[in-house]
Parts: C-alpha cells; structure tokens; sequence
C-alpha cells in the first residue's frame, strides 16, 4: 500500500489537552518547537513516526485513536454536507472547512451528527438512519478511502496472474487454488438442500457449498472472496482495526466490504480491466461478458479506479429500488453529492429504467450546485429468482461528471454542453421553486400557502 500521510491534529490536540498543557508546555515536553506542533495540531504537517513514538511515550493514551477516521469524516465529507442548498448564501469555501475542523473538530462532529439525523433526512422516503447506524459508519470509512483499496488490488493483481497460468477458466482455477492451498471443496447444491441460504461454509466438511440458484457471475465471486479470507487476511484486518470501530456489526459489515473487494479485484484485476475500460470507452455490457461478470459487479468496480498514476473515470454509483430507496451508493473518486443525498429527485431519469428492462436509460442532469452530470441507468436482477413469491428489481445508476463524460462510450451523441434537465437532492433539500412534481417544502423554509392565487406547485415556500 502506497503511504498515506497522517494527519491527526484533531487527536493530537485532544491529548494535550486532556493533559492540561499548552502547545509551548507539549512541544517541550516532545522535544518539537511550538510552531511545529501549531501546524500538526492544524493538520499542515503529518505525524512522523518519531513523533508517534514519543507521543506513546509520554502521554496514556490508544495510538490507534490518531488513525481513526477524521471527525465529521474529513474536509471532503463536511463540504458535501455543506453544499446543500439551505447553505449556498454562505458561500464556505474549502479552507475555511479546513480550519473549522483543526480549529474544533468536536463541533465539526456535532454538527455532521445532526444533519445527517435531522437536515440530511429531507426528502428521504422514511426517516433516515442514524449517525451511528453500521451501514453509515461503513460507508464514510469506505468514502474516506475512496473506495479505494490500493494493497487490496496489488494483492489480487498477482493471485489474478497466478490463477490464469494454472487454467483457462476462471472458475476451474478458483476451485483448485481453494482445494490445494485452503484444503477446500467446492460442491453446488440443489435449492431444497439450502432453502434459505445462497451458499455456506461448512468447515467440518471442509466444503463450501453453493446453492444452484446461484449464477456463474456470483459463483466467482463467491469462490474469489473465500480466497480472500485466507490470502488478503492481513491487509482486511489492518483495515478492519484501523477503522476503529466499536459497533460489532459495522466492523463485520466492513470486513465483508474489504472481501467482496478484494474479490472483484481478483476478477476484474486493476491493470487489465482499466485496459479494457479505455478500450471499451467503459462499455458496462461489454465489460460484463468480456470478465464473466455481471452488470452491477462491473458497475461496483468502475468506481474503484483510483491508482495513483493510473486512474479511471470517476464514477458515482447508487442502487435504488422502484421506491426511490438507496441500497448502496458509492461517491468514489466523483465526489457526486447525490451519492449522500437522503432524498431523490423524481425528475431523474434512473427511475424510467424499471419500465425499459432491456435497455440503458440516459440523462443529462444539473444539479442546484451547477456541476453537470451524464446519468446512466440499467435495471438489473438479484442473482437468485423469487424469493416468497417476490422477484427483485434494482436500477443500477452510474453518474460521471461532464467534463470527463467525452471517454464514455455510453454518453457518444449526447450534447454535454447542451440543455440539462434540473434535478434536486430530494424535495426537502431542494430550493427550485418552478418544480411541478414538487412533493414537499425544503426544509428549513415556511410553507406559504395563498388563499388568492396559486402556482404550478401547491408547496410554495418562504425564504430566498
């Protein structure tokens, strides 16, 4: 893994102040001038090695507190919260943002924890989780990366290569690594025998079982991050403790991230299937057939591209449901804020998907903040059929910025400078007032409501 830069100032500060020091008394004490420590404390400077050591040292306190995430998730994470609209008069720009946080990071938490409880939930179709829900606490970790994993890729990279010298196919050699190096066997079974499970490991008899149901794409994918279970273990569990979290199931969930990862690495290792992208022009389809994946395995992986050196387009990604509900979202590299929106605009084409199952529906949209995006959407199937009598729908929707849009092969003949449809982040987050599917005020503003007149939305609202 390349080396991250850590920049700790909001920890280091709360040590000393918990030891009632001022920043000449700590600074003494670390054998660093005061000047130097300001700049730590004030995330100018990284944290060396020689001054975590001696930091360990003199002060009781957990070291892994100053690799923990940064409060409110990072510059990054704060400035999407604040670029809702209810913000936009007070222009905050990114250093401004950066001095809240090294100036007081336990404010900068607070606020992120009650936006993402109170003024994140507009627009959401049900109340939205809390800050400390597993999925979100997953989520901003996997956001801090990037969704990224660079030890995870260069691991998979060199089992990929290893995997197609000892066979042709994928899935045979899948199975053999995992019966010689992990003394396992792969056994497919009938649907009655695993009634509810997709598959299971059964370690008394040294086998992991695949239900039938399962296609070849999840099939692979399966036997890749059972793989990773045994060969990516210590990077998974670096990860999974430097998250530091204290939530049990987050800390699974993260770890069955960091897997599933590693195991789209292994069949859509980096360098080739970047290849194949800018080959392709990131033709999803066709990346599909061409790695023996599916639509959504592809999608997921499209927004990993982020190799120092070597990067891919920047892709933002949700999964929703014919409710407008959000099942996974990953910003990447895109930094989208639809991606953290609570809410969806029902102007957004990706809905039309489940009405077109056969194929792609595409969308030129402009957000409030002014950045443009190429919108595509497919509907894609879970990889069993009905379940209780329920067969599921997902719309997988992947947006990339206009200005990287040209090297999209699915966005050829669409007119990026040209007219974009309008959409908002959810009704209660959104301030356009000539909205005829308006369903609701933005929050935050009155609602007006005109005994004399009236105008295309019966929800109009106070406020500039």
């Amino acid at each position: 893994m390349a080396e991250r830069k850590l920049l700790a100032g909001h920890a280091v500060r709360r040590v000393r102040r918990q030891a009632g020091l001022t920043q000449a008394a700590m600074a003494e004490l670390l054998g660093i001038s005061p000047s130097y420590l300001n700049l730590v404390e004030r995330n100018q400077r990284p944290l060396s090695a020689a001054l975590l050591v001696r930091l360990a040292e003199r002060f009781d306190f957990d070291p892994r507190t100053l690799t923990s995430g940064e409060p409110a998730g990072g510059v990054d994470a704060l400035r999407r919260r604040l670029a809702d609209p209810m913000f936009a008069d007070l222009e905050i720009d990114r250093h401004e943002v950066a001095e809240w946080l090294a100036s007081a990071p336990g404010g900068a938490e607070a606020f992120a924890r009650v936006f993402d409880r109170l003024g994140g939930a507009a627009g959401a179709p049900g109340a939205a989780p809390a800050a400390d829900d597993p999925q979100v606490l997953v989520r901003r970790e996997v956001e801090r990366w990037r969704n990224h994993f660079a030890e995870l890729d260069e691991l998979a990279e060199g089992v990929a290569d290893e995997l197609r010298q000892s066979a042709a196919d994928l899935g045979a050699a899948l199975a053999e690594r995992l019966r010689v190096r992990h003394q396992l066997s792969v056994r497919v079974l009938p649907a009655e025998v695993l009634p509810d499970r997709l598959y299971r490991l059964d370690l008394h008899a040294r086998q992991l079982q695949l239900s039938e149901l399962l296609g070849p794409a999840q099939r692979l994918q399966l036997l890749a991050r059972q793989i990773g279970q045994g060969e990516a273990r210590v990077p998974v569990e670096a990860l999974v403790r430097g998250a530091g979290f204290t939530d049990r199931a987050a800390e699974r969930l993260y770890r069955r991230h960091l897997l599933g990862y590693f195991a789209a690495a292994v069949t859509m290792p980096y360098a080739r299937f970047l290849r194949a992208c800018e080959a392709t022009g990131y033709d999803v389809p066709l990346l599909a057939r061409r790695f023996g994946t599916s639509f959504e395995q592809v999608a997921h992986r499209l927004t990993t591209l982020g190799r120092v050196g070597a990067r891919g387009l920047a892709f933002c990604l949700l999964r929703i449901d014919r409710a407008g509900q959000v099942s996974k979202r990953f910003a990447g590299m895109s930094g989208s804020p639809v991606a953290d929106a609570a809410g969806l605009c029902p102007l957004w084409s990706a809905f039309e998907a489940f009405a077109r199952t056969d194929a792609a529906v595409t969308q030129l949209v402009e957000l409030e903040d002014g950045s443009r995006w190429f919108s595509w959407a497919h509907v894609v199937h879970p990889a069993v059929g009905e379940v209780a009598g329920v067969r599921a729908r997902y719309a997988i929707a992947l947006l990339l910025g206009t200005d990287q849009a040209r090297g999209w092969a699915a966005a050829r003949g669409t007119e990026l400078g040209g007219e974009a449809v309008g959409i908002g982040l959810g009704c209660r987050a959104c301030t356009r007032r000539d909205c005829g599917q308006r369903s609701a005020p933005p929050a935050g503003h009155a609602l007006l409501v005109q005994e004399r007149e009236g105008g295309v939305t019966p929800f109009a609202f106070a406020g500039d």
